[in-house]
């Protein structure tokens, strides 16, 4: 089954922008699952579990705004979670579904606890891919390095090497695996050479955030994931270095009181491409 590519226009305080999205499954189905993946990553990630989703739901996996297929907006300092709610309450308000379940990946988990914070959210069930309220400083700095870095390479091969060295926290995959993990965030620019597909800019707003910043923004996602309702799954992989395993575990006491599956031999973040990692997926959405 394949996937049609669709947008909708958005708006930021800088203007119009446009996200594009990859719509799978019966585009009448007014039962939705929207897919939305991390900080550097693309619809594309969510090719599998789509695949294995859509004899149930309309699966609709975008790229948020920055990255992919999508614009990259006028003003950097908006790339940040409020914003990406708000172009996913203009997208959820295109595809006009009565049932919604959220599936988001580290940045996509935030942006899904944001929305179903929101009082009369239309959200049912909600699956945190290894995030939670409490960012590891570490982990965000090192992430805040990488995301601003302007690698170039001179071939497909050098590229995704790259790739899979800095994704190595993923876990193990086929060889197959890696390639298309590789092929959906690589494209060749004018030059010829090989770079990444989003925005160097979405560093700036994550490398102005000081430690005072960091403490409020803590204690504001508290507050969200407490104010959550909706049946929470949080993911969680056993040598993550962003989500610990005493978050996990007081995420499990408060707020929606999610149910927590810790996957072994992987870190931040499971790619659920894995037969056994989608068997998870379906097993809390679907019953």
């Amino acid at each position: 089954m394949s996937a049609q590519r669709k947008s909708v226009q958005c708006l930021s305080p800088a203007g119009l922008h446009r996200v594009s999205y990859k719509e799978w499954g019966d585009p009448r189905n007014s039962r939705v699952l929207l897919c939305v993946h991390g900080v550097t990553r693309v619809a594309d990630d969510f090719d599998a579990l789509a695949e294995a989703m859509s004899d149930t739901y309309r699966v609709v996996c975008p790229d948020i705004v920055g990255r992919g297929q999508s614009d990259w907006l006028r003003n950097p300092q908006f790339y940040q979670i409020p914003q990406y709610v708000s172009d996913m309450v203009t997208l959820l308000a295109r595809l006009d579904a009565d049932v919604i379940d959220w599936f988001g990946t580290s940045m996509g988990g935030l942006i899904g606890m944001g929305m179903a914070a929101l009082p009369d959210n239309p959200i049912r069930k909600l699956l945190l891919n290894d995030v939670g309220p409490v960012l590891n400083p570490a982990a965000i700095a090192r992430i805040a390095d990488y995301i601003g870095q302007d690698m170039r390479f001179a071939s497909f091969d050098e590229g995704a090497a790259y790739i899979r060295l800095v994704s190595a926290s993923f876990g193990p995959h086929t060889e197959a695996q890696w390639h298309k993990l590789a092929t959906d965030v690589l494209r060749q620019n004018k030059e010829g050479q090989w770079i990444r597909h989003y925005d160097l800019n979405l560093s700036i707003p994550i490398k102005a955030t000081t430690p005072e910043m960091a403490l409020a923004g803590q204690a504001m996602l508290w507050a969200t994931y407490d104010a959550i309702r909706c049946q929470t799954l949080v993911v969680r992989g056993a040598d993550s270095d962003l989500l610990s395993a005493e978050t996990a575990a007081e995420m499990q006491q408060r707020g929606p009181r999610a149910k927590v599956v810790e996957l072994a031999g992987v870190g931040h973040a499971p790619t659920f491409v894995q037969p056994e990692q989608i068997a998870i997926a379906r097993e809390f959405l679907l019953t």
